[in-house]
């Protein structure tokens, strides 16, 4: 494969955070400099289609997967796409449009490391695994303030789905170089956004940064809002990277800074862009999600640095 650009794939189910984990990363790389491809637009039928058909946009028969692979090689390439448009107001397809890749490309989406094909383009696998009661709350929220469903709806189509995810998307977890999961504190079950705890999965698929530098140690009994423990993850040696929800904005942006003296030199990103998410229609700021924005930003910039032109 003649790679001319530096391509990562973010894996998850249905509402687990995606688009707004890539789209931090996107302004954190400089958006002239990123092609964002969504998954979905790969989808074989519309809306109508798949409900009187009984097929599922999750699982492999519901979307173009042979696409899926010719095009990852094409971007990967560098090679311009003729990319299908699928319209989640309207539950159809829209004209299809020409894509032409930059140096960094992040697809996203329900089955990007489906097969070996698919896998074999990125530098960097992410999965994203929040718990279920939390995704399905992001799920509920999204749909009925984005995509024109009823509550009602979102629900029922959970239920229907709920057989399909773990036989589909979830196996991608053990595909990944990253599974990221965001979750509730445990003094506050009910946490849905800004205050959310990170922790990263860091497996030795892809070389991490050194973060010694950024770590903090417990005493008097108080626990750092930034950990790193070595660990296992499905029976393989791991880092296990935590972040507190409740880091103060000083805190955090120390962290950040540190994390970013790691990128290459002539690399300044704005640490204002990260963490910002949709929670309905308003904008806010989580910085445990900002944070592993930006250590995904460094996986793409060493890859970018490797990269033979």
């Amino acid at each position: 494969m003649n790679r001319k650009v530096v391509m990562i794939g973010i894996a998850g189910d249905s509402a687990a955070g995606k688009t707004t984990l890539s789209s931090g990363i996107a302004q954190a790389l400089g958006e002239e400099r990123v092609t964002a491809i969504c998954c979905d637009h790969y989808h074989k039928y519309n809306r109508q289609m798949r409900k009187e058909l009984e097929i599922s946009a999750l699982s492999p028969e519901g979307n173009y997967i042979d696409i899926m692979e010719q095009h990852f090689r094409l971007l990967r390439e560098g090679q311009p796409i003729l990319m299908p448009i699928y319209n989640h107001s309207t539950g159809d397809f829209d004209a299809p449009v020409y894509v032409k890749p930059t140096k960094f490309v992040i697809i996203e989406g329900l089955l990007p490391f489906h097969t070996r094909q698919m896998r074999l383009n990125f530098d960097v696998k992410v999965y994203l695994d929040p718990p279920e009661a939390l995704r399905h709350a992001w799920k509920v929220k999204r749909d009925t303030s984005k995509r024109g469903y009823t509550r009602e709806q979102v629900l029922a189509s959970l239920t229907k789905r709920q057989d399909l995810s773990p036989q589909y998307i979830h196996p991608q977890k053990g595909i990944a170089d990253m599974v990221v999961r965001f979750q509730p504190p445990e003094d506050n079950s009910h946490e849905t956004g800004g205050h959310l705890n990170a922790c990263l999965v860091l497996k030795p698929t892809v070389a991490h940064p050194d973060l010694a530098d950024v770590l903090e140690h417990g005493g008097n009994g108080v626990k750092p809002a930034l950990r790193l423990e070595l660990g296992r993850y499905e029976g393989r040696p791991a880092d296990f990277l935590e972040v507190d929800g409740n880091i103060t904005a000083a805190k955090a942006r120390e962290l950040e800074e540190l994390i970013q003296g790691h990128l290459p030199p002539d690399h300044q990103t704005d640490l204002n862009e990260l963490g910002v998410y949709q929670s309905g229609l308003e904008e806010r700021r989580s910085y445990p999600l900002a944070l592993t924005q930006l250590l995904i930003t460094y996986h793409m910039l060493m890859a970018g640095e490797s990269l033979v032109h």
